[in-house]
């Protein structure tokens, strides 16, 4: 079968770095083995979900690079989910309940001291139909449960955690449906990975025990359950669960001058021992994905380090890659001979204004004043050519006797008002002869 994932948001935020590690994730496992990546928009819950999120996911994801091969909405499938349900009561899979959240909350309280797992205690299913009845006529919706089957072993090798097992009867029968007749996310989840022919369902490791109940959804409803693979949680630079990685969103990160390259080449080694590599692109990071490499210990989310890889990427990025983000007056050559010195693209402009000026420069004693005033007659003197920087500066050697530090300080200083920035030879160039004469025989005074 073709592999195919799906990343499942819920519209009810904007997508945080875990659910976009996620998102990735699952992207890069599809691309790697030639298969689809799905979109599914997890929108039963019509109170909380919101159109605008909606949007919000879709423009964050193309903004990764990251496109689905494919888009649902669960608010679209609800006559799916009824004719599944409808079998599943048929075959006596779920089972009507009437226990208040106080009621339920009590019986688990007994049963804790009683020394027993806090699950429920089926007692629903002693109900008769006259029961049933009884309830209807006095106003009472039932909510309705899934029946694990007590008899039917939980286990499965996960792409990452290994083999797991669990027992059915340690574990709650899960509420599938609301009284008002709402879904709740377990079994609609069940239902369309059935129906989009999700193969491999790749998510954080908080969704384990889910698995084990879904399992048996997929039993119940006749298909063979996908592979499953659950990867750790993000945590923060201290190695502890940051409410901050809830919280921290896309749109945050693109004001803070992230590129989506970087942020991609960081999340998708998140989790591995696997080292950043930010020359990467998509296609190699696919290529080398392999949940083999996950481990399980937590996987830490450092933004110094994001920073780093955001730098050395945007040192490889091509002028037409930025341009639209650029000056509008800089041209290719000025881009790479700046990017080496930027940590956001947009630093870029204030380097721009080094080239375009005025610049001021720092106040020089005699000494250096009468050295740039001879700077700026050599450079009158020479012929501009394609190396003006060497030619200077080989001619100031010659005839001061200054190397190093004291050779090409001052003119950095008196050319771009700067101690340190890019490559002068570059720099200059972009300057241009008159006003770069302009600028050595103003600081010479």
């Amino acid at each position: 079968m073709t592999t195919t994932t799906r990343f499942a948001p819920s519209p009810t935020g904007l997508l945080h770095v875990g659910n976009v590690r996620t998102a990735l994730h699952n992207w890069l496992l599809a691309k790697k083995h030639g298969g689809r990546f799905l979109l599914r928009i997890d929108d039963t819950d019509r109170e909380r979900s919101r159109e605008e999120y909606v949007e919000a996911i879709r423009a964050d994801l193309a903004w990764l690079g990251i496109a689905p091969d494919g888009e649902e909405r669960q608010s679209a499938r609800f006559d799916l989910y009824a004719r599944e349900f409808a079998r599943l009561v048929e075959a006596g899979r779920v089972y009507r309940c009437y226990e208040t959240s106080q009621e339920l909350d009590l019986k688990r309280k007994v049963r804790l001291g009683r020394g027993l797992p806090p699950i429920y205690d089926r007692a629903a299913l002693a109900l008769t139909e006259a029961d049933h009845a009884a309830k209807a006529a006095a106003g009472e919706a039932p909510h309705w449960r899934f029946l694990l089957d007590h008899g039917e072993p939980i286990a499965w090798t996960d792409g990452i955690r290994g083999p797991q097992h669990f027992d059915a009867a340690q574990m709650s029968d899960p509420v599938v449906r609301r009284a008002d007749g709402s879904w709740l996310y377990m079994l609609p989840s069940v239902i369309d990975d059935i129906a989009m022919g999700v193969t491999d369902v790749l998510r954080g490791e908080d969704h384990v025990s889910n698995t084990a109940t879904q399992r048996q959804m997929f039993t119940a409803l006749g298909a063979e359950p996908p592979r499953f693979a659950h990867e750790a949680l993000l945590v923060g630079a201290e190695g502890k669960l940051s409410k901050r990685l809830g919280s921290l969103g896309l749109a945050e990160l693109r004001d803070a001058g992230i590129e989506p390259e970087a942020l991609i080449a960081l999340l998708a080694r998140l989790g591995t021992s696997d080292p950043v590599d930010p020359s990467l692109d998509a296609g190699a990071l696919a290529e080398s994905f392999d949940l083999a490499r996950f481990g399980r210990a937590p996987a830490r989310f450092d933004e110094t380090e994001l920073a780093r890889v955001n730098a050395a990427v945007l040192h490889r990025l091509p002028f037409e890659r930025v341009a639209a983000e650029l000056p509008p007056e800089m041209h290719a050559a000025a881009w790479e001979a700046i990017r080496p010195n930027i940590e956001r693209v947009s630093d870029a402009a204030d380097w721009w204004q080094v080239v375009t000026g005025p610049v001021i420069p720092p106040e020089f004693d005699d000494e250096t004043r009468s050295y740039l005033a001879g700077a700026a007659a050599a450079l009158e003197a020479q012929a501009w050519g394609d190396s003006p920087w060497p030619t200077l500066t080989g001619a100031l050697k010659e005839s001061t006797g200054r190397k190093g530090k004291a050779l090409f300080l001052p003119l950095r200083q008196a050319l771009t008002g700067r101690d340190h920035g890019p490559d002068m030879a570059a720099l200059l160039l972009l300057i241009g002869h008159d006003a770069a004469l302009a600028r050595l025989r103003a600081a010479a005074g």
